[in-house]
């Protein structure tokens, strides 16, 4: 007589097998992670920035023809100005007439201020200054005005 032998297949093992679960979970923990970050960085970003550039912004939208008229004014005069700070000690505003000559007898008013707030913000009373810093002027004679506005960056020391 001979004995069958039976051979039983043996179940593959669950170990190291991914399930619907587990990809379930990683989704979740991705997407809760992603949150989290875009969450801490827009709390941060609120309590850092009021969100508003200027203070009367209606008011400064009601005005914008008036900006524009003055600008058309500026570039019928043919003055332009350059903007210089050199050794990052001092601002050198130097303004020209369409000859390229020096417009002497103009008084220079303006501000000095950071371009995202109004954090900071100065009258021309330049010193050393480290950062980025948006410079705002006014250079006037007895019947003419010149608007002057520059971005100015010096490197942290």
């Amino acid at each position: 007589m001979t004995s069958a032998t039976q051979t039983i297949a043996k179940a593959p093992s669950e170990k190291g097998r991914i399930t619907g679960w587990h990809v379930l979970i990683g989704v979740v923990l991705f997407f809760a992670t992603v949150i989290g970050v875009d969450t801490i960085f827009m709390v941060q970003a609120y309590r850092t920035f009021s969100g508003e550039v200027a203070s009367n912004p209606y008011e400064a939208g009601l005005a914008f023809n008036h900006t524009l008229a003055q600008r058309q004014k500026e570039a019928a005069l043919g003055w332009s100005a350059s903007v210089e700070t050199p050794a990052g000690k001092t601002v050198v505003v130097k303004v020209v007439d369409r000859a390229d000559k020096p417009l002497d007898g103009l008084s220079l008013t303006g501000v000095l201020e950071r371009p995202a707030t109004e954090t900071g913000r100065q009258t021309l009373n330049f010193r050393s200054l480290d950062g980025a810093w948006d410079l705002r002027a006014v250079a006037r004679n007895a019947k003419d005005m010149f608007e002057i506005e520059t971005r100015l960056v010096e490197p942290a020391r």
